[in-house]
């Protein structure tokens, strides 16, 4: 398995503290309320994942970074959660899961998203029910991403680090930036990463091609509806 772009143990150490638990955690387990088996794709340095752990319910963390992995497993009430090394591809179909989530864009890294819709409904129950967040390309978010408009400084537990993103392409949807990270030391750690900006009808085709019905499109994790501008798309359907 790659371990781009998370194969760096420093960055990953920084990943918790710029991802902090927030209203898209509370979301996702509003969801699991009441569920008994939980499948989270992409889930990282499991964070959401090991919160979403209760008495008689399986959770799954499934990622393919085994450095992000590595961390999660190190975490406190790891031992709680199954962790896969993978990509979606290593969802099982198992046909009992009552929730699947793919939080944090996962979603966006993958370029064949009717391939992973596919493979999630074979994972759910029906009546079972997933969801995931995704950028509305109508915002047209990779403008910002340059040198100018997000350099900064800040102290960490790392050291003093300077960051930025440099756009790379933009092309048909798929978007190529680079992500600096400069230590103390004089190290820039680079990550590229390679998004894929959908709209949020060629979504929701997908997913009702994959099987899933009562598709519901939003514009925030307070379920505010979807305007042409959002930034912000989060999904929720239901596996017929």
């Amino acid at each position: 398995m790659t371990d781009d772009p998370y194969g760096d143990e420093l960055l990953v150490e920084l990943y918790d503290l710029d991802n902090p638990a927030g209203e898209d955690h509370a979301y996702y387990r509003g969801l699991a309320d009441g569920t008994r088996k939980v499948v989270d794709l992409g889930c990282g340095t499991g964070l959401l994942t090991r919160s979403l752990a209760a008495p008689g319910r399986v959770v799954i963390g499934v990622d393919p970074s085994p450095t992000m992995l590595g961390y999660a497993r190190r975490r406190p009430g790891a031992d709680a959660v199954t962790w896969i090394e993978g990509d979606f591809s290593a969802v099982e179909q198992t046909h009992d899961a009552d929730l699947v989530i793919s939080t944090g864009n996962t979603i966006m890294h993958i370029s064949n998203q009717a391939e992973v819709f596919s493979t999630l409904a074979g994972a759910l129950r029906p009546g079972g029910v997933i969801s995931f967040e995704s950028r509305n390309p109508a915002a047209r978010a990779w403008e910002q991403w340059t040198r100018e408009a997000t350099y900064g400084e800040r102290d960490t537990p790392a050291g003093h680090l300077r960051e930025w993103l440099d756009l790379i392409e933009v092309s048909d949807g798929r978007v190529v930036f680079d992500a600096h990270n400069v230590f103390p030391d004089g190290h820039d750690a680079i990550y590229r990463n390679t998004l894929y900006f959908r709209s949020p009808e060629s979504i929701t085709t997908d997913l009702s091609q994959a099987g899933f019905t009562d598709i519901e499109v939003r514009s925030g994790w307070q379920q505010q509806p979807l305007t042409d501008d959002a930034r912000l798309l989060v999904f929720r359907a239901t596996k017929r």
